[in-house]
């Protein structure tokens, strides 16, 4: 299996891990809703075996597609190229120029002041 159809198997496989667990959320709130409102188990059942079978089949498709968990996540580090790591010292250097003399001109204004 190419490591196209792997990824594809994982998409997929998420997708139906998703609408199993997504049925399997709708079943225990129509559960629920019969629980309250007895009176309503005529109309819900129906729509509870649906879901059943929705679930069953999404959990099959999670088994088919279960070979997409083998594929890992790949970090990529890219390394910069030489201009950018350049351009990244000459303004670090150019930051530390402009501290230094910003230091020196408040230096300057407090020996004027110390003068007068």
């Amino acid at each position: 299996m190419i490591k196209k159809d792997l990824s594809t198997y994982k998409r997929k496989y998420q997708a139906f891990r998703h609408h199993a667990w997504a049925g399997l959320g709708f079943i225990s709130v129509f559960l629920a809703i019969i629980m309250i409102f007895p009176e309503s188990s005529q109309i819900l059942t129906p729509i509870i075996f649906i879901l059943i079978i929705y679930v069953i089949v999404a959990l099959l498709f999670t088994y088919k597609y279960r070979a997409g968990l083998s594929v890992g996540e790949k970090i990529v580090q890219v390394q910069p190229p030489i201009e950018v790591e350049k351009g990244l010292i000459r303004a670090n250097v150019e930051k530390e120029r402009l501290k230094l003399e910003k230091k020196k001109a408040k230096a300057e204004i407090k020996a004027k002041k110390k003068s007068k």
